[in-house]
């Protein structure tokens, strides 16, 4: 007799486009653009499915993405609707289970070993969140069914959009051994171009590679990799975390020196940020900008204020003041990132109690759990 956790994750299709989509009827069905304008050095945030169909992707040069598709509609990002909307879902889900762990506005991992719904099947839970959210959001989402966290999320990006995949512990192994490399869970691009130098493409040639080898690569991650490539992963759904920083950042395709290209990227980057901080009400006095040089040498620039903030205006004019402290523009630019910390905790910011897992112990000829 063996225990499997339930886990869920959820993850909403091409959420910023589609809430414009949503909002806006005559967006419906177009190539829909979230970012800055293609005449003024924008950048791409989000895009719809109609938009990637041209090649278009985030991080793109909003002039590119309106040379490979002409008729694409350019909207400006709006966080606040956006910041809504995930609310709403996000109470979806406690509805379902306290065990849920948001990763960003539009996805999370849900804990639905014993749940409210008192369900049994984890694919019923899915199936039945997936249709509560299009019924009260009039969004889509895709769902990974599977009993760890690494699964259900490689699981959830299977399908999209609007899909719903169930790896079971009997189809694990199979479902990994098949899984490109840079679908792993930890493996950026960077990673991915070190692993395909070695050989290593897909989960079954990780899982060939004896761990020792692995970690004197890779380093301690090389334990990770080792183990999810055997479908282990023990990493628990943790509905509150105390969180001592929070930051977003972007690798970009190509890299670049033109500073107003930064500029409008670090707006975009900030907007993400505040958003995250008014969802979790959370105010930081730290902020931090940090750089990747093309050359991969990466550095940060920091500063405390006096005052506590959450607003991404205020967060995008400290940012601007640490960027004028580093060599971007001489210098050609492969990542940006921007990160609060030295959070006070919002006065009206409520506490959710925090659920121990309760692991449901799964009987033979029991089919119907995942």
């Amino acid at each position: 007799m063996e225990n499997f956790r339930k886990i869920i994750h959820i993850d909403m299709d091409a959420f910023y486009a589609s809430v414009e989509q949503r909002d806006n009827p005559r967006l419906r069905g177009r190539p829909v653009i979230v970012g800055g304008d293609p005449g003024s050095r924008g950048v791409v945030a989000a895009c719809s499915y109609e938009a990637r169909k041209f090649g278009i992707h985030s991080a793109m040069p909003s002039s590119r993405a309106r040379r490979l598709c002409p008729g694409a509609i350019f909207v400006h990002p709006r966080f606040d609707a956006y910041r809504q909307a995930s609310r709403q879902i996000m109470e979806i889900f406690h509805e379902y289970t306290d065990l849920v762990e948001p990763l960003s506005l539009d996805e999370a991992f849900l804990d639905v070993t014993r749940n409210r719904k008192a369900l049994v099947s984890a694919t019923e839970a899915a199936r039945l969140l997936l249709a509560e959210i299009r019924k009260k959001t009039d969004l889509t989402a895709s769902a990974g069914v599977s009993y760890n966290k690494f699964l259900a999320k490689a699981a959830s990006d299977y399908r999209k959009p609007d899909g719903l995949t169930v790896v079971t512990p009997g189809q694990a192994q199979n479902f990994i051994d098949q899984l490109p490399i840079g679908k792993f869970f930890g493996v950026g691009r960077v990673t991915e171009q070190k692993m395909r130098s070695l050989g290593i493409t897909c989960g079954a040639e990780l899982r060939q590679v004896p761990q020792e080898r692995l970690v004197r690569i890779f380093g301690k991650v090389g334990h990770f990799f080792h183990s999810i490539a055997h479908g282990i992963d023990e990493r628990p759904v943790m509905s509150e975390r105390i969180r001592k920083s929070l930051g977003k950042e972007i690798t970009l395709l190509e890299d670049i020196d033109d500073t107003n290209e930064m500029i409008t990227l670090l707006s975009e980057l900030a907007g993400s940020v505040g958003s995250l901080l008014r969802d979790k009400g959370l105010k930081g006095r730290t902020v931090v900008l940090k750089l990747k040089y093309h050359d991969f040498q990466s550095i940060t620039r920091s500063i405390t204020l006096g005052r506590r903030l959450d607003d991404p205006e205020e967060i995008l004019d400290q940012v601007l003041l640490l960027l004028k402290e580093t060599e971007a523009g001489a210098r050609k630019v492969r990542l940006l990132g921007i990160t609060v910390s030295n959070f006070d905790r919002a006065e009206d910011s409520p506490s959710r109690p925090l659920q121990l897992l309760l692991p449901f112990c799964s009987s033979p000829g029991r089919k119907d759990m995942f």
